[in-house]
């Protein structure tokens, strides 16, 4: 089977709030040319949305890992998932901290008998693993937290916050998986939970995968991941299920997009936003949403 693979970067209003279409354009198509040969060489759908997941935390530019945004209290906490569609199988941590990739606790969790922690549980779990401890912090999410703090976070962060960044992936074998990662939707309340470490925000079967980006709570309130995912599963196509969960979406004044693929390749994206940050592979050639 060819393999397929979408990328996103998250959601937004304009593309000048990641730096530029072309900038945005570069980080994302980078990411592609990287991993994308990763599947043409036979490796499965998890590598490749791990490695995916992987540089795009570590790209500044984007709201996950090294560059995550601070909550109220002016701590990053992170949270992320990864869900193999062939053995249906979910897993993330919620809350985390200290750490330079979120995304290799998701995955080293596949194997266990509890797949999903907390803050404190997922601490618990870098040390198990031997992972350095990592600040995320940068320069310009300080300034951004410091401005917000004058006004006593009246503001919302709607084009930082929907940084989200996200992999699907189609391989060889035709199996899928996706995998979502955050740094969440800035200046929250301490112990808000994320939709990114959740299947309404993160979702794969062996017949369709979905990676979901915006605003958290419209996005669990539409389970959206597990709904495309499921009407794919009963028998629509995945452009369908897609054009009708996002047409439920829109009457509802949601904020958000999400990226698709299903298992005999088709790809497919969504967003109420004005834009979506995103770019794919579909094995001929790249190619975004970004116009």
């Amino acid at each position: 089977m060819q393999p397929k693979l979408i990328i996103h970067g998250g959601a937004g209003s304009t593309v000048e709030s990641k730096g530029g279409l072309e900038a945005v354009r570069q980080s994302l198509y980078a990411v592609l040319n990287a991993v994308y040969p990763m599947l043409l060489n036979g490796e499965s759908a998890i590598a490749a949305v791990v490695k995916g997941c992987e540089l795009l935390e570590n790209d500044p530019r984007f709201n996950a890992g090294t560059g995550s945004v601070l909550q109220s209290d002016g701590q990053i906490r992170m949270s992320a998932s990864i869900m193999d569609g062939d053995r249906q199988s979910f897993s993330g941590v919620i809350n985390t901290a200290r750490v330079k990739n979120p995304i290799y606790l998701a995955q080293a969790l596949q194997t266990s008998d509890d797949r999903v922690l907390s803050d404190q549980g997922s601490i618990e779990l870098i040390r198990e693993l031997g992972i350095p401890v990592y600040n995320p912090l940068t320069d310009q999410r300080l300034y951004e937290w410091i401005e917000e703090r004058k006004t006593n976070f009246s503001r919302k962060m709607a084009d930082v916050a929907m940084g989200t960044i996200g992999v699907v992936a189609l391989d060889q074998n035709g199996k899928l998986c996706a995998g979502t990662s955050t740094g969440g939707r800035g200046f929250e309340r301490i112990g808000r939970v994320s939709d990114s470490a959740m299947p309404a925000g993160n979702y794969a079967t062996a017949t369709a995968a979905v990676s979901c980006t915006g605003v958290g709570e419209d996005i669990i309130d539409e389970c959206l991941a597990a709904k495309i995912v499921v009407r794919v599963t009963d028998g629509m196509s995945l452009q369908t299920a897609v054009d009708k969960s996002f047409a439920e979406a829109e009457s509802r004044n949601r904020d958000f997009g999400a990226i698709c693929i299903d298992v005999n390749g088709a790809i497919a994206w969504g967003k109420t936003t004005s834009v979506l940050f995103a770019a794919f592979h579909d094995g001929t050639k790249i190619g975004d949403t970004l116009v």
